[in-house]
């Protein structure tokens, strides 16, 4: 399959590139018009690649000021689909430079500024684009994705149907109303919504989004009948406070799967779903829905997983019925270790915090006030995530990952820094897909988080290119246990922060 789709942009490119050859000798701002033109067929069905080696193309001889914004536009959207973040973002900043007072080229700013993980930046300049011009599309969807990751589902499906209403036929905004209502557990709803956006798909989209997609709908359905994430007794207050055990540096708590005996299951805020390994699967004989694909730490990369239900998972006094799940198969191998059984409670809809102290995990839909001595704005985008700044000049967005064990940063971040020349120690990681075999520790780094300082700190760097291109959206690192196990931890959804008071 990867061979087929490597093929299929090969010769989509060197189609686009043969139109390209047939412009020379034109009058150059009739052959800008022409291969804009090229460009936005070719992303209209679908060819991204295509597209955007064309419109680099019309950008460097057009010789109008209007031909050369629209080949940077068509840029930055294809950019986007092929998560060309850096490529992006440099584009639509020379465009929103050249049309200061367009809505449009600050809405597409704002897309720019969101894939690389600049969330602040991005909700500022969509903002922007709404005050510029209450009526444009992108603008509000890109406000609906703001809204959602910091868990104002309310507002932000609002604000994802306003922009519908403005232009029915605009997939990205089908798609974000998918993910709303996913995170309202509303999952016909959601796979309504994500099937309108499927169906405006070129059918040459062979991204990773939209395979995600097609898989995920067929998910949904399979709960028909059923409540998902459903909790038996309590109320939204209802806090459930479960002991827990650090092993081998994991937080693990005892659990039951499918009303089986106990179980040790590692709180992972790392982990999208709910995690089981091939081996609990077919102790509890579940069957899978359908596939889907997962990416994170490893030189596999991108991994195909099974899609499966839990009947019922309780981990302390919490009972919660049809439970989403992913299923590790086929499993990975040659690694040091069997994969655990995991389970992430923010991706149940609960908020939690953890005593290190007392070795207690608190969840609940929604906690009690407790004061924390720095308090970190939350962006539940998939995964949640805080802004951090390496070296004093590099905001990026980090991973809140329990399941972790140490503070990395990636090596798009890395390369990025000036470090030149700088230490480079090797070292053997492992994570979800496998080993990264190109792994290293490099020394030297300032980071910063709020009023938290890291100086002259060795961090690991790591390839996050395949969870960022899943994700949409850059990774600038991970936060795990080294960082988060100072301190008293509180992730919070209703108020999107994470609270951190020193132990």
């Amino acid at each position: 399959m990867r061979l087929v789709f490597r093929g299929l942009m090969a010769a989509a490119i060197v189609s686009a590139l043969t139109l390209v050859v047939q412009t020379r000798g034109v009058v150059p701002s009739q052959a800008a018009d022409v291969e804009i033109q090229i460009g936005q067929k070719l992303f209209s069905e679908g060819k991204y690649p295509a597209a955007l080696a064309i419109f680099r193309e019309a950008r460097a001889h057009a010789p109008e000021p209007g031909q050369q914004q629209r080949a940077l536009e068509g840029m930055v959207r294809s950019a986007l689909r092929v998560a060309e973040f850096d490529l992006a973002m440099r584009s639509a900043t020379e465009l929103v430079a050249a049309q200061p007072q367009s809505a449009d080229a600050a809405a597409l700013y704002g897309d720019a500024l969101w894939s690389d993980g600049l969330f602040p930046e991005a909700e500022q300049q969509y903002r922007r684009a709404v005050q510029l011009n209450p009526k444009t599309p992108r603008a509000l969807n890109g406000l609906a994705v703001v809204l959602s990751s910091e868990s104002r589902l309310q507002d932000a499906l609002q604000a994802a149907q306003d922009s519908l209403t403005l232009d029915p036929a605009q997939e990205a905004a089908h798609h974000t109303v998918g993910m709303i209502y996913e995170r309202m557990h509303r999952y016909e709803d959601a796979a309504d919504a994500y099937a309108q956006y499927v169906e405006r798909l070129p059918n040459k989209d062979q991204s990773l989004k939209a395979a995600w997609v097609r898989a995920e709908i067929k998910f949904l359905r399979s709960f028909e009948g059923r409540t998902p994430f459903a909790i038996e007794g309590g109320d939204a207050r209802t806090v459930y406070a479960v002991p827990f055990q650090l092993v081998g540096n994991k937080i693990v708590v005892q659990a039951r799967l499918n009303g089986g005996p106990e179980h040790d299951l590692v709180v992972d805020t790392g982990a999208e779903q709910t995690v089981v390994s091939e081996y609990t699967a077919r102790a509890l004989k579940m069957k899978a829905v359908t596939y889907t694909l997962s990416a994170g730490v490893g030189d596999i990369g991108l991994r195909g997983l099974e899609l499966a239900r839990l009947d019922s998972l309780q981990v302390g006094s919490l009972v919660m019925r049809n439970v989403a799940c992913v299923v590790k198969n086929p499993a990975l191998k040659d690694m040091p270790t069997g994969e655990s059984d995991s389970f992430s409670p923010l991706a149940l809809g609960l908020s939690m915090r953890l005593d290190y102290d007392r070795d207690i995990l608190y969840m609940a839909r929604q906690l009690p006030e407790e004061r924390a001595d720095v308090q970190l704005p939350l962006y539940l985008n998939r995964l949640a995530t805080v802004r951090g700044t390496v070296d004093g000049r590099h905001p990026a967005s980090f991973v809140v990952d329990t399941g972790g064990e140490v503070i990395s940063i990636s090596q798009s971040m890395a390369g990025s820094l000036d470090h030149q020349p700088f230490q480079r120690i090797p070292l053997k990681v492992y994570g979800t897909s496998g080993w990264d075999r190109d792994a290293f520790l490099m020394p030297g780094v300032d980071l910063a988080f709020a009023g938290i300082r890291f100086t002259n700190f060795p961090v690991v760097v790591l390839n996050l290119r395949a969870p960022s291109v899943l994700l949409g959206y850059q990774l600038g690192g991970i936060v795990g246990q080294k960082f988060l196990s100072r301190y008293r931890v509180t992730i919070d959804l209703q108020k999107s922060v994470l609270g951190l008071s020193k132990l």
